[in-house]
């Protein structure tokens, strides 16, 4: 019969289950123009970073 050696540690178990909690990576809104877009990224649709223009974009 089988039957562990050590004790599961509580981050062991914890970073296990912590896998089927995860939900993906939540989209946000553009300050700018409220275009969604992917956290830490430019905005393609008016090219603002955190408030500045960052690229320069066709009108």
């Amino acid at each position: 019969m089988a039957v562990p050696k050590r004790k599961m540690s509580k981050m062991k178990k914890r970073q296990r289950k912590a896998a089927n909690r995860y939900e993906g990576v939540q989209a946000t809104f553009c300050t700018n123009c409220q275009a969604p877009l992917m956290p830490h990224r430019a905005c393609n649709a008016c090219g603002f970073y955190k408030g500045k223009q960052v690229l320069v974009t066709e009108a």
